[in-house]
């Protein structure tokens, strides 16, 4: 059975399978990094703050030798702002969580070690691997399936593998532990709202649907530019570089929930689905050289900062020529999409902050002779973080009626009650992997660019430049990468 079958019939079986049941043991592997410092454990306080899971046990393990004191403290950091607005019944379980969660040293790529732990907790356990992509294979190898207690959800953080090779040896190891639905690849990026957002926008406006494709759309960008620099992670961030970091995951999944066919209803199972029907089809054409572009920032200024040329922040080896802005530009080959292109564009050490996705329509055929004034292109543009959105119209402005002027009508979006984490932790808990990325479509994404990063690899796309606080290179400033 191919990886791909067998994705099938674990959705197959899971459409017909009961409610699971809520974890009750949250174990975190790499509890004391950066990612469950930072970021997981906030998440978590938020959620908890509502008063949902009220039940949950929380148990931190790392290499390094912490004190209690250590896991104490970094509780109540995490838990500190969350408490001051939280529920009764949310206090109850954050007071009980400081009190009573514990943190284990573990090295979980020695044999036996992980498997001892999980059978130490009260199931069903979320194991959240909070670890470097590498590490958490080795662990997952040393697991057999009787080693998991009854219920236990695998968790892991993107990327999901370096390749489509790597995640397809992660997705062998995770089927033979457990059934698809109990694994949870998670992207704080698509939190529910955004997802929700996206789809009630496409779907829900007979004015928008029948004209989303390639009839009347003629580009769809997304954008996710960054107003930070590398911010002392080059311990991950020069291994991967701005197109693993980004594209092939967080922008990928955007350009599906844009592109997909309606699905029969919210369930897991058909949006997924259709996020893989989309995937299957996308492809960065030939020739790379102008399908793609890449870049490094050097020294420049950004936000009041002096930022260092990202070759020689510390940690970083040069020599590896890790961009810090990537764009490519995708086609999806389907009759909705045809000879559309997706430009997907995403990088760090960059003046302004932008976060969206920008559908521009074709122009009209003919404008009647008599208007005066520029006649450009319908834009609808999808803010992220926050949700907003915004369409670009040409209308008769003030004054002579024959001129036309543009003009912006904005919303605000439906912001939703958790950050990012916290969304993605609900899932897991309650056992729902709506908002989980599926094993097939891990490997998708990576299809996708994989072709592209071998082709950086030998050189065929040049490593431009850009100075820290800047647009971008300046040769893409007037060429056809310049975004909308």
């Amino acid at each position: 059975m191919t990886g791909t079958e067998a994705e099938s019939q674990t959705a197959s079986e899971a459409a017909r399978t009961p409610e699971p049941e809520p974890t009750r043991t949250l174990l975190v592997l790499g509890a004391s990094g950066d990612l469950t410092g930072r970021l997981l454990l906030p998440g978590l306080a938020q959620l908890l703050a509502t008063g949902r899971h009220p039940q949950l046990a929380l148990v931190g393990a790392g290499h390094e030798p912490w004190t209690p004191e250590q896991w104490s403290e970094r509780l109540r950091t995490a838990t500190e702002a969350p408490l001051a607005q939280a529920s009764d019944e949310g206090r109850r379980t954050l007071e009980r969580l400081r009190d009573e969660s514990d943190y284990r040293q573990a090295d979980v790529t020695a044999p036996g070690v992980l498997a001892e732990l999980l059978g130490s907790l009260s199931p069903p356990v979320a194991v959240y691997f909070a670890l470097p992509p590498r590490v958490s294979v080795a662990a997952c190898a040393l697991l057999g399936h009787d080693d998991l207690p009854p219920g236990t959800r695998l968790v892991f953080e993107k990327p999901f593998g370096t390749s489509a090779a790597s995640a397809a040896e992660l997705n062998a190891h995770l089927r033979r532990l457990v059934p698809e639905r109990q694994v949870f690849r998670v992207d704080h990026f698509l939190g529910k709202g955004t997802v929700l957002n996206i789809l009630g926008l496409r779907f829900a406006n007979r004015i928008l649907e029948p004209v989303w494709n390639r009839d009347h759309i003629e580009k769809v960008e997304i954008i996710f530019d960054e107003d930070l620099a590398l911010e002392g992670r080059a311990g991950y961030y020069d291994g991967a570089g701005a197109l693993r970091d980004m594209v092939q995951s967080h922008l990928l999944h955007i350009l599906a929930l844009l592109a997909i066919d309606v699905p029969a209803a919210l369930h897991e199972r058909d949006l997924r689905d259709a996020v893989s029907t989309v995937l299957r089809a996308a492809r960065v054409p030939l020739p790379y050289a102008e399908t793609t572009a890449r870049a490094r920032y050097t020294a420049g200024t950004m936000n009041g900062r002096d930022i260092p040329d990202y070759a020689a922040e510390p940690g970083v080896e040069p020599g590896r020529g890790t961009e810090t802005l990537a764009e490519v530009t995708v086609e999806i080959d389907s009759w909705r999409w045809a000879g559309v292109p997706f430009v997907l564009r995403s990088g760090k050490g960059l003046g302004v902050k932008r976060r969206e996705a920008v559908v521009t329509f074709r122009p009209v055929p003919h404008l009647p002779r008599g208007f005066r004034g520029t006649d450009t292109p319908t834009r609808l543009r999808i803010g992220f973080g926050p949700d907003t959105l915004r369409l670009d119209v040409d209308v008769n402005g003030p004054g002579d009626v024959l001129t036309l002027n543009r003009v912006t009508l904005d919303a605000d979006l439906n912001a939703p009650d958790l950050a990012p984490y916290g969304e993605v932790l609900d899932g897991v808990l309650s056992g729902d992997p709506l908002l989980s990325v599926r094993g097939d479509t891990a490997e998708d994404c990576w299809q996708v660019v994989d072709p592209v990063l071998e082709a950086w690899a030998k050189g065929e796309v040049p490593l431009e430049e850009y100075e820290a606080g800047g647009t971008g290179p300046a040769s893409w400033a007037t060429s056809r990468r310049d975004p909308a």
